[in-house]
């Protein structure tokens, strides 16, 4: 999962931009623009940022590494513990489903926002 997101370049530029703080941002939607075509004009969403959280944070260091190491192995340590405040679930190391990482993952950088 973690080396998904790590290739999806929206998200590596999302999150560039979300370390900034006050930055705003703006998100389009590639489906929304292939229908502004057919049917109706989507505008971009506009997004003020404030200061990023910390899973946010830890995101961005992890896919920065991922990106510009020449390390054969990434650790995502910080990230993971970031995620274990959020979601204690996942702490103990227990073997947990890629998909509630994802959610968890996701949906507490949006909480923080």
């Amino acid at each position: 999962v973690l080396q998904n997101l790590s290739q999806t370049p929206v998200l590596r530029e999302l999150l560039k931009e979300a370390k900034i703080p006050g930055t705003t941002i703006k998100i389009e939607s590639p489906e929304l623009c292939m229908l502004c075509c057919f049917s109706f004009k989507q505008e971009p969403q506009l997004i003020k940022l404030d200061q990023p959280g910390p899973l946010t944070l830890a995101m961005h260091q992890f896919v920065t590494e991922m990106q510009e190491t020449k390390k054969r192995v990434v650790t995502p340590k910080e990230l993971f513990a970031q995620v274990c405040k959020k979601a204690v679930r996942f702490k103990g190391y227990q073997q947990q489903d890629s998909h509630e990482l994802l959610r968890y993952l996701l949906d507490g950088m949006r909480a923080e926002e």
